[in-house]
């Protein structure tokens, strides 16, 4: 678990790991960055409390820092990638290992179950579910077993993390993704299970969300850049909308129908937006249109702008 500034989540976190049934051993490898908060202290009340769980340092704070920094500390053969703010389900690491065995597979993950605790987490939760939202990857919006790009978070075979050298640490962002394509370019399956579910909580501030996409948008660039075949329309959608919708509020100023570009953009996130959130409470709906359009623009200005190096 690679943490910064989780001292709110923390706790829950490592319980909802050490609540596993798992029948083996299990072990918490907990890599604490320099926090602004009382993560650290919370991290050694933990590990105080029970042996299972272990402390070590990320000075950077980067999270793929703190991820191979936590796997080197680890001892057994299986690695399951936990986030400080997510809460594994019942049975998560017995079925997650169950399907390893099975399917012979690198890494098994499966869906990222995005919950809200009030109307903008909520409306976020459900863009990050929809196909409108952020794609349609499996571990997003669902689908049946089988092989996939990626997967959320992931328990992978220590043998498979070793051949392909860990995480990447130059990606700030998007290091799973990246993680994974290389898994899958030497020849291992990434496999999805949407019985394996991590409970999420998305960000709750207007803020907080675009610069989440923002850097998020910057990072997927970036994977761009060093594995160009990995590139899909799905990934182009967002900076070409950035695009389009620049060109037609400066080109309106000119040449009148071009502002149909940027309307008929703000229709669909207004339209769009009620359906996938039509069962949801009118807060929630209120908050639809822009939290769609919030995360489409950041993530591709923050494509569009790339990374400084």
């Amino acid at each position: 678990m690679p943490i910064l500034n989780e001292e709110h989540h923390l706790a829950a976190a490592v319980r909802s790991v050490l609540a596993q049934d798992h029948p083996g051993p299990i072990e918490v490898v907990v890599a604490v960055g320099p926090s602004t908060d009382r993560t650290r202290e919370v991290a050694e009340e933990l590990a105080l409390a029970d042996p299972r769980v272990v402390v070590v340092d990320n000075p950077s704070g980067r999270t793929p820092d703190g991820l191979n920094a936590a796997i080197a500390a680890s001892a057994h053969e299986v690695i399951v990638r936990m986030d400080g703010h997510g809460v594994l389900s019942d049975g998560y690491i017995r079925r997650a290992v169950q399907v390893l065995e099975e399917t012979g597979a690198a890494n098994v993950g499966g869906l990222m179950m995005a919950e809200g605790l009030d109307d903008l987490q909520q409306a976020v939760a459900v863009a990050m579910t929809s196909p409108l939202g952020i794609g349609a990857a499996k571990f997003h919006v669902g689908g049946e077993a089988g092989p996939a790009e990626t997967v959320y978070l992931g328990v992978f075979r220590r043998e498979w993390l070793e051949r392909v050298g860990g995480y990447d640490p130059h990606f700030t962002r998007a290091q799973d993704w990246e993680l994974n394509y290389r898994i899958r370019e030497a020849g291992g399956t990434v496999w999805f299970d949407p019985a394996l579910t991590v409970t999420y909580r998305p960000r709750a501030t207007w803020g907080d969300l675009a610069r989440q996409f923002y850097t998020t948008g910057q990072w997927r660039r970036q994977v761009v850049r060093q594995h160009p075949e990995s590139v899909n329309a799905r990934y182009l959608a967002p900076p070409l909308a950035v695009l389009g919708i620049a060109a037609g509020l400066v080109g309106g100023l000119a040449w009148r129908p071009a502002w149909l570009i940027p309307a008929g953009y703000a229709a669909l996130v207004t339209a769009g937006g009620a359906w996938i959130a039509r069962d949801e409470t009118p807060g929630v709906r209120a908050r639809m249109p822009g939290v769609l359009a919030t995360m489409h623009l950041t993530w591709g200005a923050g494509f569009l702008r790339g990374t400084r190096d």
